[in-house]
């Protein structure tokens, strides 16, 4: 039987996961990979499949690269500037995010150079894909965050961490008017996976109905142009539950 979006359970822990193959694009500085930005409210963990690269991230505590190879995992918290390079164009990763949901209503900052950040009309139109060509419009925004990120880098290398703070605080305003529809997003999903924990738990204080009640379910995937590469997304909202009684239990299609 089918089941409709609000009926299907969120993964483990309201996460989000998507397989990422990182973009091969060269950028100007002779290095290949996807778009620098940051998450407000999400942290973002890799589980390296393969292939060979780097996260470049800047902080207030400064510039750092950490290599990513088969098997290593690495995950920072929101606030973490990001670029991912792929050295040897295989890099693969299985990306995990916490708050299942957000990244896709706006969490996600650009650093393009200050004109753009500050004109919200302008830096709307830079963060959007176009339709009828998004390879192109990926590569452009990639391009453009580049500009910013190298600005930011800079200044932070040098000691001055005016420039980052400032958009830390631009960041922060561009995404201020969507945080009410975050707060249901985290509800139906994280809090609401907590709060069913719970009540596992307080059902085994006196038997295990919850047992009986059990189901498991299966999600297809959904090709995306990512912010740093091609995304296989898991997509619950084509989930189904168990399947039709008539196939035996195996899905057919």
């Amino acid at each position: 039987m089918s089941a409709s979006a609000s009926q299907v359970p969120p993964l483990p822990g309201g996460t989000g996961l998507s397989r990422l193959r990182v973009y091969d694009w060269e950028a100007a500085d002779g290095l290949r990979g996807g778009a620098p930005h940051l998450h407000l409210a999400c942290t973002e963990g890799y589980v390296v499949l393969g292939g060979r690269g780097r996260v470049q991230t800047l902080t207030a505590s400064g510039y750092t690269e950490t290599e990513l190879v088969a098997d290593r995992v690495v995950w920072f918290t929101p606030g973490t500037l990001h670029r991912l390079v792929n050295d040897d164009g295989a890099l693969e990763i299985l990306v995990l995010m916490s708050n299942s949901g957000l990244p896709e209503a706006g969490d996600a900052v650009f650093p393009f150079p200050r004109v753009v950040l500050d004109d919200t009309e302008a830096y709307a139109h830079a963060a959007a894909l176009d339709p009828a060509d998004p390879e192109k419009s990926a590569r452009s925004r990639r391009d453009l965050a580049l500009a910013g990120f190298a600005e930011l880098r800079s200044a932070v290398q040098g000691g001055d961490l005016t420039a980052l703070s400032a958009f830390h605080e631009r960041a922060a305003e561009l995404v201020r008017p969507r945080l009410a529809e975050w707060r249901n997003i985290v509800a139906a999903g994280p809090a609401a996976a907590v709060a069913a924990t719970e009540d596992h738990l307080a059902a085994l204080e006196s038997g295990a109905e919850h047992l009986r009640e059990a189901t498991v379910v299966h999600a297809r995937t959904t090709p995306r142009w990512g912010i740093c590469g091609q995304l296989a997304a898991c997509d619950l909202d084509g989930a189904f539950l168990a399947a039709p009684a008539d196939t035996g239990g195996v899905r057919t299609d």
